[in-house]
C-alpha cells in the first residue's frame, strides 16, 4: 500500500469516530446542561476538520516533482500540520472564553445548570475511545515518517486529556451537588488551557520548517559524518539543510584534488550523493559544490 493511501485510510478511521463522537457529545452536552461537555464536543467537532484537511494536504504532498515545484509537493503535509495547530488554537481559545463567561455569571450569583450523568457516561466513553486513538495514529505517523498524522495523533490526545478534564468536572458537580455547579465551566477552562499548550507545540516546528529554518545541530553533524565518510572528501562547508515535508535537504562544498579529472570528481561527488540518500532516505535531496585543493 502506498505511503499516502495508508495515511489516508488512519486518518479516515480517526475522522469517522470523530464524527460520531461530536453526535454523542453534543446530545450529552445540551441534555445533560454540561458546559463542558459542550466545549469537549467542539472539540471533536475541530478533530474531524482537520481530518479532512489531513485527507486533502497529504494527497497533495504525494504528488512528484513538476514544472511549478522542483522539491516536489512534501511541505502541503506541513501545511497541513499548521493548519490542524491553528484549529485546535481556535478551539482552545474559545472553549476558555466559553467557560470564563460562565464562570464569571457564577461569581455575579447566577446559578448554573447541574450536569446529569448522560454527560458523565459521554465523557468516560470519549476518553477511552480517543485515548485508543491516538495511540493507534501515533504508532502509524512514525512508521510512515508523516507530520501530519503525528500532529493529529497529538489531537487525539488532546481529546481524550480535555474528556478527563470534564470528566473530573462533571463528576464532582454531580457527587458534591448544587453548590458546586461551577466546577462544570471550570473544568472547560482547564481543558481550553490543555489545548492551548498542544497547539503551541505543534505551530512552532511548522512555522520553522515553512519558514526554511535549517535542520537541527545534531542532524547536521550526521550530515557530515555522512559525506566525510567518502574517501577523498575534505572540509565539507557552506551546508546548508532544511526540511520538505518528510524529507530533508541539504547543500555542500567539498574540497577535492585539484588533480583528479572532471569524470573522477563527478564519481566522488555522485558517491557522496549516495551515502547521504543511504542515510536519509532515496526521496532526500543533496546539492554538492567541488573546489580543487591545489597540492604543492
Amino acid at each position: 500500500m502506498k505511503r499516502e493511501d495508508e495515511i489516508a485510510r488512519v486518518t479516515l478511521t480517526g475522522s469517522v469516530v470523530n464524527l460520531l463522537l461530536v453526535g454523542l457529545k453534543a446530545v450529552a452536552g445540551v441534555a445533560g446542561h454540561s458546559a463542558a461537555m459542550v466545549s469537549d464536543a467542539v472539540h471533536s467537532l475541530s478533530d474531524f476538520v482537520t481530518d479532512i484537511v489531513v485527507l486533502v494536504f497529504v494527497r497533495i504532498s504525494a504528488r512528484p516533482q513538476d514544472e511549478s515545484h522542483d522539491y516536489g509537493h512534501g511541505k502541503f503535509e506541513t501545511l497541513a500540520t499548521l493548519l490542524i495547530g491553528l484549529a485546535l488554537a481556535a478551539a482552545a481559545v474559545a472553549i476558555v472564553v466559553s467557560g470564563a463567561v460562565k464562570f464569571a455569571r457564577w461569581l455575579q450569583g447566577e446559578d448554573l445548570p447541574a450536569p446529569g450523568k448522560l454527560a458523565l457516561w459521554a465523557a468516560l466513553v470519549s476518553i477511552v475511545v480517543k485515548e485508543l486513538l491516538f495511540q493507534y495514529t501515533r504508532i502509524k505517523g512514525k512508521r510512515l515518517d508523516s507530520g501530519a498524522l503525528k500532529a493529529n495523533a497529538w489531537h487525539h490526545r488532546s481529546d481524550a486529556l480535555s474528556s478527563i478534564g470534564a470528566a473530573i468536572g462533571i463528576g464532582g458537580a454531580i457527587i458534591l451537588g448544587d453548590r458546586w455547579t461551577v466546577l462544570d465551566p471550570l473544568a472547560s477552562i482547564v481543558v481550553g488551557a490543555m489545548l492551548v499548550k498542544v497547539a503551541w507545540d505543534l505551530l512552532g516546528p511548522s512555522f520553522g520548517e515553512l519558514t526554511e529554518s535549517s535542520l537541527p545541530a545534531e542532524t547536521e553533524r550526521e550530515m557530515l559524518d555522512a559525506i566525510c565518510s567518502v574517501p577523498g572528501v575534505e572540509d565539507p562547508h557552506n551546508l546548508r539543510t532544511r526540511r520538505i515535508g518528510n524529507r530533508v535537504a541539504a547543500e555542500v562544498h567539498i574540497r577535492l584534488d585539484g588533480s583528479l579529472s572532471l569524470e573522477e570528481a563527478h564519481e566522488k561527488a555522485s558517491e557522496v550523493e549516495r551515502r547521504f540518500k543511504e542515510r536519509f532516505g532515496a526521496q532526500s535531496h543533496i546539492i554538492v559544490h567541488m573546489e580543487p585543493i591545489k597540492r604543492q
